[in-house]
């Protein structure tokens, strides 16, 4: 018998954007730099702040799938600071995903936005961040990333 997987809520990242700089057509998609330029971290047991630094690096494939990798901080109400590295996709309706580029509003529950994070940090009290598994489900709005990070127990 196979051991079934459970997840649980842990915190919500969000992480506001700044504009887009595009480095054009790579040959396998567009690729995109989004800065990250701030947010908060909220949670049971860890809250805290997005730091003012870090990006998320995208290639947008021609099938509109977009591939994630997000590099940023967060320092914790008591000081900690947790390096994270967010990978993950980002998929819909090519109208819909249209729309999330010019900055419009969408129906988060029509895209598909999961993402794997992890976390590095020499805090004691938040080690356990490096000794789980973890998984995102996120919305992008114009001017910002909310990230609702599961542990996988």
């Amino acid at each position: 018998m196979t051991p079934e997987l459970h997840t649980k809520y842990v915190f919500t990242i969000t992480a506001r954007i700044a504009e887009v700089t595009s480095a054009g057509d790579i040959g396998t998609g567009i690729r995109r730099i989004i800065p990250i330029v701030g947010g908060e971290v909220k949670g049971e047991g860890i809250n805290g702040k997005v730091l003012p630094f870090g990006a998320d690096f995208q290639i947008i494939r021609p099938s509109e799938l977009i591939e994630l990798e997000a590099k940023y901080a967060f320092e914790t109400d008591d000081g900690a600071v947790v390096y994270v590295e967010n990978k993950g996709i980002r998929f819909g309706p090519v109208d819909l995903l249209e729309k999330l580029k010019r900055g419009e509003p969408v129906d988060p529950k029509l895209i598909y936005f999961r993402t794997m994070p992890r976390f590095e940090t020499g805090a004691e009290k938040y080690r356990w961040l490096m000794e789980h598994i973890f998984i995102g489900s996120a919305a992008r709005h114009a001017d910002r990333v909310v990230i609702d990070v599961h542990q996988v127990l």
